[in-house]
């Protein structure tokens, strides 16, 4: 195979893992890594920084829109975002510590745990509309948003910071050692435990898992496991896909969109499974 040709066959898996990552919230990643390692048998770690550059591009591709179409929550978000980026630093030092198929089987199972919860409880993601949560009431987490596929306002309260924040720094760490985004633990974390409705959820993961990832990216940088010749075809085939999924998103029904989480979490978590055993 040509540069060229490995070129454009990147250009064209990364536009997709930008429109189905930013219509889940759980980053390009999600599809980068197990493609790199799996089908080009790419180390593991050098996939891993070149996925943490795709997820910084499908959060600023997709971010904005969300922003602007006010389905992301972003006190919620940026409150959050203390536990993801501490989370982020302490698994991006743990890597190199790390033997290369407890990573797949890590991945692995983190994605099996999230899907799992979420199909079990795919019924149950009633909102809340008394919260009796002290930080959240404190710092006015609670959020809305116009639904555009049904056209109704949605509005939710926030629940169970505490254990939103430990899962976010378990998020964090998983987001730097894997490369995935963390969102596979994000959504289901804003939607299961913190009753933040599936659309509000896949949002502002994406607005926070740019973050995360930068915290991380410094350091895959300077241990030289970010090549170049991987990350830019990546970057931009995400970012493309972002933008697009971005606009679908508003207009698919929350059932959808937890689908395609559900479908995206059991292929993945098999072919990571398999690779590490």
């Amino acid at each position: 195979m040509s540069p060229l040709e490995f070129t454009l066959i990147l250009l064209a898996i990364s536009w997709f893992a930008g429109l189905f990552g930013s219509l889940v919230g759980l980053g390009g990643g999600v599809v980068i890594v197990p493609v790199l390692t799996v089908i080009f048998h790419i180390d593991i770690r050098l996939a891993i920084g070149a996925s943490i550059i795709s997820v910084i591009a499908t959060s600023s591709g997709a971010a904005a829109s969300y922003v602007k179409d006010r389905m992301t929550n972003l006190r919620a978000g940026m409150f959050l975002e203390i536990a993801t980026t501490t989370g982020a630093l302490s698994g991006a030092f743990l890597t190199s510590y790390l033997p290369e198929k407890f990573l797949f089987i890590l991945f692995a199972v983190v994605l099996t745990y999230s899907g799992i919860a979420m199909y079990t409880q795919k019924h149950h993601g009633a909102l809340l509309t008394v919260s009796n949560d002290r930080i959240a009431n404190s710092f006015n987490l609670h959020g809305s948003y116009v639904d555009k596929a049904t056209n109704e306002l949605v509005e939710y309260k926030v629940a169970r910071t505490r254990v939103g924040l430990a899962l976010m720094y378990v998020a964090g760490m998983v987001s730097a050692l894997l490369g995935i985004g963390s969102g596979a633990l994000k959504v289901p974390a804003m939607d299961l435990a913190m009753h933040i409705p599936i659309k509000a959820s896949s949002a502002t993961s994406n607005f926070m898992i740019g973050v995360t990832a930068a915290a991380s990216a410094g350091v895959y940088f300077a241990r030289g496991d970010i090549d170049p010749v991987l990350a830019a075809p990546i970057a931009i085939g995400v970012l493309a896909g972002a933008l697009v999924g971005s606009r679908l998103l508003a207009k698919l029904n929350s059932e959808t969109i937890k689908l395609l989480f559900l479908a995206a979490l059991a292929a993945v978590a098999i072919e990571m499974f398999i690779k590490g055993v």
